[in-house]
């Protein structure tokens, strides 16, 4: 009755935790809506320039936003004077109308996993869904500075890897406003901002910059990924505000020093470097509850007659690719690499993803890298395996042992804790021997799951068969009939093909797990399975191709490390008989 009652204790909270979960997931991260039609079929070319940025969830806005957002895309973009970008992996235009880099498309990035879905968008001018761009110019007392409607006029474009773009301002009374703007090959642009005063007196100028944002296209800001303002202080990384937090408070200072600063999703970033060694000042600041700007601006600067003053301000607007974002960092952008989440154990987690890398280097497809990762760590941990297994067929040899022990001291525990310490020294028999492998595999796992859900290179990319893009859940649910039925399962029910294979395979490892259980132990290994069968479905595809492979990797290494270790299959058989037995007596007996 006991071993009953506990059971049903064990599902009940087996299910609370199921349920549990999802509830808690839902309700405090919820997540934005399924990409509308108008963003899955933006066809043209057109069409593809008016389409709102993809995040990494899907859709950022609503079927009306995107109708919205399609319609004044249309009117800014073919405003006249744009002068147009087309960098390697960056297009898009400038906005003579204050000085504003405001339209940014991703080339290398599309929306969705469908080939024909167009770029991603980063930037949109003020006032659409999406807005989101960088504004450059000046603040000063007693002089006629630019300013948000101030037109500029343009020379040079596009801009291009070695064609620079300048924008001149004459305020007639003799100070002329230079922004001369330059592009790298990746994500890059410099604003080099220069006042040349002839007016006949000096003048003091602050130089600034700043970025504008909705915090409604955001990515949701999570206990293990970090997304809203980001930016190095200091000498670190800061990552303690999110858009709410600067929205309560109106306005937040994080530090002195900035290395940069800027907005961060989970797989783009928007960011303002500063000219080294130019005394500068950041904030960030919520215009509203839904406008946010990181405001970059420099100390006052004196431009006697004659002379004129630069600053040289880099606007970072692209995808957080991490070979490009260290090799930023070297070429001395502070702590630039950290504007990707990984974290306190990001020590272990950048070798996997390094490792992983090249793997898919050498295979092309990131699923049989994942697959390629697995073996290569359990052969690294292969020795350890077998040192387990020994030490359990050591512990199997002691067992008469060790029940006499518990017999002779059953009323002296602290006496038989030190007999059996004494009796592990004597048999050379380390206890936690067989627990190393699982340890050892938690931070492995941990590592793993950081990657696909913060590495912009697992993003939309395939395995095989239905699995289009490993760094989402498998999208084939079997209460669907495979999207057969015309509805979509509840997260917590959209079991896919590989959360079936997932418990599956866990269940037969449990299976052969050699170690002595009680019924009670046994009941809830035997139910497990089908428990972390749901708790692991809506996590990322390429997560659980690693969990598959482990379980068929242990399988087969269990039947090898048996066949050298027969006497420890034997005793594992006769004790599973003797406990059958138990049970067919415990229950004739009721």
């Amino acid at each position: 009755m006991d071993n009953q009652r506990n059971l049903i204790l064990a599902v009940v909270l087996s299910a609370l935790l199921l349920f549990g979960w999802d509830f808690a997931v839902q309700r405090l991260y919820p997540q934005p809506a399924a990409p509308t039609e108008a963003t899955q079929r933006a066809d043209t070319p057109a069409e593809r320039a008016a389409a709102p940025a993809g995040n990494a969830q899907g859709a950022p806005i609503d079927a009306a936003d995107t109708v919205r957002q399609q319609r004044d895309l249309a009117t800014e973009l073919r405003a006249a004077g744009r002068v147009r970008i087309d960098a390697p992996q960056v297009a898009g235009s400038i906005n003579p109308v204050g000085a504003r880099v405001d339209d940014i498309l991703l080339k290398t990035h599309r929306q969705t996993v469908d080939e024909d879905s167009g770029p991603v968008r980063l930037f949109a001018p003020a006032g659409t869904p999406t807005q989101q761009f960088a504004q450059f110019g000046w603040v000063g007392e007693g002089i006629n500075l630019p300013g948000a409607q101030t037109v500029w006029q343009a020379e040079g474009g596009p801009l291009a890897p070695g064609n620079p773009v300048t924008l001149r301002w004459n305020n007639g009374e003799g100070l002329l406003f230079t922004i001369r703007f330059t592009i790298d090959e990746h994500y890059m642009l410099s604003a080099e901002q220069t006042v040349a005063n002839t007016s006949g007196a000096p003048v003091i100028a602050q130089p600034y910059a700043f970025l504008n944002r909705t915090s409604r296209t955001a990515d949701p800001d999570t206990w293990n990924v970090h997304t809203g303002p980001i930016g190095a202080f200091a000498g670190a990384v800061d990552f303690d505000w999110n858009y709410e937090d600067v929205a309560e408070a109106g306005r937040v200072t994080p530090g002195s020093n900035p290395g940069w600063l800027g907005f961060t999703d989970i797989y783009w970033l928007a960011a303002l470097v500063p000219q080294d060694g130019a005394r500068a000042s950041a904030d960030f600041r919520a215009l509203d509850t839904e406008s946010f700007r990181a405001d970059l601006i420099y100390d006052p600067v004196t431009v006697a007659d004659g002379r004129q003053v630069t600053r040289t301000t880099r606007l970072f607007a692209g995808a957080k690719e991490s070979a490009v974002l260290d090799a930023y960092e070297e070429a001395g952008v502070t702590k630039f690499g950290l504007a990707i989440d990984w974290g306190w154990f990001r020590w272990f987690e950048k070798p996997i993803f390094w490792l992983l890398n090249q793997l898919y280097d050498l295979v092309g497809n990131f699923g049989v890298a994942i697959m390629l990762l697995t073996v290569i760590i359990r052969l690294v941990m292969f020795p350890i395996a077998q040192k387990q297994f020994a030490s359990m067929a050591q512990m199997r040899a002691v067992q008469p042992k060790m029940k006499a022990l518990q017999e002779r001291y059953k009323n002296d525990k602290p006496q038989l804790q030190q007999e059996m310490a004494k009796l592990y020294r004597e048999e050379k028999i380390n206890p936690l021997a067989g627990c190393l492998p699982i340890f050892i595999q938690i931070p492995i796992f941990f590592a793993l799951y950081k990657v696909l859900i913060l590495a912009i290179e697992m993003r939309h990319k395939p395995f095989a068969l239905w699995i289009e893009d490993l760094s989402a859940p498998d999208p084939a649910h079997i209460l669907n009939l495979f999207g057969l039925l015309p509805f979509t399962p509840p997260s917590f029910l959209a079991i896919g093909v590989l959360a079936v294979l997932l418990g599956i395979t866990m269940w037969l490892t449990f299976r052969l797990n050699p170690t002595a259980m009680d019924p009670m132990q046994q009941q809830i290994f035997s139910i497990m399975p089908w428990v972390l069968m749901f708790v692991m479905a809506p996590f990322a595809a390429g997560l659980l191709i690693y969990w598959i492979t482990s379980n068929v990797l242990t399988l087969a290494q269990q039947s090898y490390l048996y066949a050298k270790h027969p006497q420890l299959k034997a005793q594992a058989e006769k004790d599973k008989a003797e406990k059958a037995r138990a049970a067919e007596r415990e229950k004739g007996t009721e």
